[in-house]
């Protein structure tokens, strides 16, 4: 297919929690019997910490997308993104579908990455929400300070429900835009389906594993122990104008907060807009049409599509009635905290 814009074929994976018919009935794609399909990988030069045999996504001639970029990195990232970044897109796109709450977890940031597991990125994530059962939300910070013996010790015991308690509830609506910094433990309540963007990792500490299919004492803590891997979390209060400044409501078409910028970005795009030349992962979220490049390549899209625009493509812009999520790394000079934690 070479560098030119094109649609991803499917790359639902199993994992330890339920879901996935939310993700086969949006991609128009079969449906897992078992529900353990819960995530999509799109676009990723991404194994999973569990399998590396899985995770990496292909082209649509069937080859990896980690190959092909190795092949073109300049015409598949562009210049000054290998100047500021080197041969990775620097980003990992996922769609979730939660059939059940996940676990409560948290990701190490950069610094603690860098220092205990010698990876040059930590996972600071972000949500963008596609649709919402009645009465689900998402679950982001401590409400009051946790001491942490104490987070130890529910950890230890599974205490779930404290587990869960213990952290603000926040209320979703289509539209809106969840920044999860590194450090900042979370859950996602059934029902919820979203749209991810995160740091190309796949590094979770779990808190708690009751009713899953995962051995968190075996597998919870990235090899490190518990004593160790707790350090990466962020155990003060998450207060209410930080948890503000998270959440961005709304139909808009910048979807996400701005101090996601310094990570990646997503952008809401229809037809009129056009778009600077750059690396991007597409999901087509509504109506039907076609994507145009400076480069003259034309692409045919439809709701439930993912697709990626290589740097090569040029500017880019829709016609029809199509709507897409168009994610992309941070521009080239962006600043990234060492700490993640706002």
């Amino acid at each position: 297919m070479g560098t030119h814009p094109q649609l991803l074929p499917r790359n639902q994976l199993h994992h330890f929690y339920l879901g996935g018919q939310r993700i086969s009935a949006f991609r128009g794609a079969g449906v897992d019997a078992a529900g353990r399909q819960p995530e999509e990988w799109i676009g990723s030069m991404t194994t999973m910490a569990s399998d590396r045999r899985y995770g990496h996504s292909r082209l649509a001639d069937g080859t990896l997308l980690t190959d092909a970029v190795a092949n073109d990195p300049a015409g598949w990232l562009g210049e000054r993104h290998l100047d500021a970044y080197g041969p990775a897109t620097e980003l990992l796109v996922k769609l979730i579908d939660a059939g059940q709450r996940l676990p409560v977890h948290v990701h190490p940031d950069r610094a603690f990455a860098r220092r205990h597991l010698g990876l040059s990125h930590g996972k600071t994530e972000a949500w963008v929400i596609l649709s919402v059962e009645a009465g689900a939300g998402v679950r982001l910070g401590f409400a009051d300070t946790m001491h942490r013996a104490e987070v130890r010790a529910l950890v230890d015991r599974q205490d779930s429900t404290a587990l869960v308690g213990s952290l603000r509830p926040v209320p979703v609506s289509p539209g809106d835009g969840v920044l999860v910094p590194a450090g900042v433990p979370h859950c996602i309540d059934a029902g919820v389906f979203l749209l991810e963007l995160q740091e190309p990792t796949d590094l979770s500490i779990l808190l708690e594993w009751t009713g899953f299919a995962v051995d968190g004492r075996a597998d919870g803590h990235l090899g490190l122990g518990f004593d160790l891997a707790l350090e990466a979390l962020r155990y003060d209060a998450l207060e209410d104008g930080e948890l503000a400044s998270l959440v961005l409501r709304g139909q808009r078409d910048t979807l996400l907060p701005a101090a996601a910028d310094a990570y990646f970005r997503a952008d809401r795009v229809r037809a009129g807009t056009v778009l600077e030349p750059g690396f991007a992962v597409l999901l087509v979220t509504g109506g039907a049409g076609e994507l145009r490049t400076a480069a003259g390549d034309r692409l045919d899209l439809r709701h439930g599509d993912a697709a990626i625009v290589p740097f090569r493509a040029g500017t880019w812009w829709l016609l029809g009635t199509v709507e897409v999520v168009a994610c992309r790394p941070a521009r080239p000079g962006a600043t990234v905290p060492d700490r993640a934690a706002p």
